[in-house]
């Protein structure tokens, strides 16, 4: 099946080919997994599973985490409660995953522009500043969603990000999110 897969789609794997699958080797799955998803949904896992790798691999790759809540005398729903607790965002169908990866407002996002079409701007100003500033509140939004309605380059928003977060106005919050203070 792997060969078929490498000849048909895209093959992406940390061992070469032919390497037998064992237990050590599934976190460095799961990094890769993480990694390629928007975000991603624990819906059991034990407190020492590899579901939890992967939730922390996600988490530390700036991708959004969702848990679906359980018993809290069933073990298997143990982590999932976990990670709601550590902030994790609580999914209860599929409706709250897609609300959770959609953009913030899915009829203002713009077309990529061609990022090499002219030197880079060297400062944010006034307008900049406001633009990021208006698309923020106090809801954690992705950055890269700020970047893409506000229109700026990566560099210019994370400017007026950091101009706000050294001026107390700006909370940084798990998965690459951040909201007025």
């Amino acid at each position: 099946m792997q060969e078929r897969i490498a000849h048909e789609a895209l093959l992406i794997a940390e061992q070469p080919p032919g390497t037998e699958p064992r237990a050590r080797h599934f976190p460095y799955r799961n990094r890769i997994i993480a990694g390629l998803c928007l975000g991603t949904i624990v819906v059991e896992a034990a407190p020492r599973s590899g579901s939890l790798i992967t939730a922390r691999l996600a988490n530390e790759a700036g991708r959004e985490v969702m848990a679906v809540p359980g018993s809290p005398l069933d073990p298997r729903a143990q982590g999932c409660n976990l990670l709601i607790r550590e902030g994790a965002t609580l999914i209860q169908s599929a409706a709250d995953a897609l609300e959770q990866i959609r953009p913030i407002d899915a009829r203002s996002v713009r077309a990529p522009t061609d990022a090499f079409a002219g030197p880079p701007p060297q400062d944010a100003d006034d307008t900049d500043r406001r633009r990021v500033t208006d698309l923020l509140g106090p809801v954690p939004v992705p950055i890269d969603e700020l970047i893409r309605q506000a229109g700026l380059p990566p560099a210019i928003v994370q400017t007026v990000l950091l101009e706000l977060e050294l001026a107390g106005r700006l909370d940084r919050h798990a998965g690459g999110r951040v909201s007025l203070s």
